[in-house]
């Protein structure tokens, strides 16, 4: 028994760290509902305490026939007063805690869409005409409130990034709204959190805090048309990826490839992860997700490029990689 409490134990401790623990807030949204979970917990156990200490008083400290009187005010404070109590107080510190998730965001917005299995997010600076879009990962300034614009296509989704905040739906048809105050800087992941299909736990979201000089000069970066290949190998595979048809689905900003139905590739190799939050970005991850797509995310609609010759995957990797 001890060693089955130990690891019980050991497993909850372990839950409430991590870069997608509620438990390990990095932004004002989500101290909010750690907070509100811990009032919570104290709340259930004070219940939880007060209740299972008077049933063990009266069968085993003062075993005796009682009165139908001390049983109906067992009754009355154990099933209205004390629950009443605790939960209208627990209720009342959620409704004051709450309204702050739906404050506006102070300036930066962006639109996440959710895709099949994918995000696609569109950065709207002020005054610009277009969007800087991205895929598969977002990233947002330290110490100010960014507005969000959720929208789905085809399926619900649900946006969820632990560490920074809570759900919100992801409704075809819909747009919904919501805004995130992160306060460490760091890498934090999300999680579609609605059944989705077939890769529904294959979409994941790579959540990146940045300090807000070092957000802009990214943001500036992302706003610029990809580079242009450096090498024998990357120029061989820009060719590829043009003569192999994969600007009939992505974007590369600069190139002939401007198609919308993939996420955009533009900057892909400046990104944490590639398969929305399945690999690691490097060449290898590269050259197996062209290769064999589907054996990473069923479903995926991207096709595979396995009667590529091994020279060409990797100058295709190459020249993905490089687009930085």
């Amino acid at each position: 028994m001890k060693i089955g409490i130990a690891l019980a134990l050991t497993v909850v401790l372990a839950s409430c760290e991590g870069r997608q623990s509620v438990l390990s807030p990095a932004g004002r949204d989500a101290e909010v509902l750690a907070n509100l979970f811990w009032w919570m917990l104290g709340g259930a156990v004070v219940l939880w305490l007060f209740v299972n200490g008077l049933m063990l008083y009266f069968s085993r400290i003062r075993r005796k026939r009682h009165s139908l009187r001390v049983a109906q005010w067992f009754i009355f404070m154990c099933g209205v007063v004390l629950p009443t109590t605790v939960l209208a107080g627990l209720l009342i510190f959620a409704l004051r805690e709450m309204p702050q998730q739906r404050e506006p965001g102070e300036g930066l917005t962006l639109r996440v869409t959710g895709e099949s299995w994918w995000w696609r997010v569109e950065y709207w600076p002020d005054g610009a005409d277009e969007p800087v879009t991205t895929a598969n990962e977002i990233r947002l300034p330290a110490g100010s409130r960014s507005e969000i614009e959720l929208a789905a296509n085809g399926v619900i989704h649900s946006f969820w990034i632990p560490a920074l905040g809570g759900k919100t739906d992801m409704i075809p048809g819909r747009v919904n709204r919501m805004s995130l105050e992160p306060t460490a800087p760091g890498t934090y992941r999300g999680q579609c959190a609605e059944f989705c299909g077939l890769s529904h736990a294959h979409m994941a979201l790579e959540a990146v805090v940045m300090a807000p000089e070092e957000f802009e000069r990214w943001l500036g970066a992302e706003a610029r048309d990809a580079r242009a290949p450096e090498g024998a190998e990357a120029k061989r595979g820009k060719q590829l990826f043009l003569s192999q048809g994969c600007g009939g689905c992505h974007t590369v900003r600069g190139t002939p490839a401007t198609a919308r139905v993939g996420p955009d590739l533009t900057h892909l190799g400046g990104r944490k992860s590639l398969a929305a939050g399945m690999l690691p970005m490097d060449r290898q991850s590269l050259v197996g997700w062209l290769s064999a797509p589907e054996s990473i995310k069923p479903g995926v609609n991207m096709p595979g490029y396995d009667h590529l010759p091994p020279a060409d995957l990797q100058a295709l990797a190459a020249y993905l990689e490089g687009l930085t």
